[in-house]
């Protein structure tokens, strides 16, 4: 079996070795940066399976290279961990925003970096539940087979994570799913990780079914779902 290739960008050299170190550990076989401006044409030749970025860089912030990498036909749904000393609630909806995955803060834990990856990874490479391979709700369609959202008949891009999450919520529409739910359906996660994190990805997937966003109900307090009828606005 192929060791899953992991690419970490971070100016500061003492981390790109603990991280590597930790992730070698595991199996993977990684490469390191620590000049962000090198990074976009490493990962181009790389095509790495995930990516760790540092926020805080010179010449080059993580969020531009995030957004960078979401622009990239062959890299946009490559999952994106931030790994950064930037820990503030802004900063991590700033992170979520641009496109990341996941977000972690230092100092770190390598264990839990690494288990952030494996989990990443393995929701990736899991074989697919069966479901219902093709879903519409008011102008929204979902098509599992050939991975493809259009709204009105324009196809949008999504992240593997804004995919997953759009299918379950249309897949149990009516039916309004928690938080703690979300995360441990679509991101793996245990309960106690940061609910912002959802809150996040609902935003930003808000803002891609633009005109159909009306579908996608906050429940106060509780969590989201796909309502049975079109709210406006």
């Amino acid at each position: 079996m192929d060791k899953k290739k992991i690419l970490v960008v971070d100016d500061e050299p003492d981390v790109t070795a603990i991280v590597a170190y930790h992730l070698k550990a595991k199996g993977f076989q990684v490469e390191c940066l620590n000049d962000a401006t090198a990074s976009i044409a490493k990962a181009r030749s790389l095509q790495p399976d995930l990516i760790i970025l540092d926020i805080m860089m010179p010449l080059l912030s993580g969020i531009q290279l995030c957004r960078i990498l979401r622009a990239d036909n062959k890299l946009s749904k490559v999952p994106i961990i931030f790994l950064t000393a930037k820990a503030e609630p802004p900063d991590r909806i700033e992170g979520l925003e641009a496109g990341a995955d996941d977000y972690l803060s230092k100092p770190f834990s390598p264990r839990e970096l690494v288990l952030r990856v494996e989990s990443i990874l393995r929701r990736i490479a899991a074989p697919k539940e069966p479901t219902t391979a093709k879903l519409q709700i008011g102008d929204i369609t979902i098509d599992s087979e050939i991975h493809q959202v259009t709204v009105r008949g324009k196809a949008l891009e999504l992240t593997a994570t804004e995919f997953k999450l759009l299918h379950l919520l249309m897949e149990r529409q009516g039916r309004v799913q928690t938080r703690e739910h979300l995360l441990i359906n679509v991101w793996n996660y245990a309960t106690e990780i940061e609910t912002r994190t959802v809150d996040t990805h609902v935003r930003r997937l808000r803002e891609k079914l633009g005109p159909e966003a009306g579908w996608l109900e906050t429940i106060r307090g509780v969590g989201y779902r796909m309502a049975d009828k079109k709210q406006a606005g």
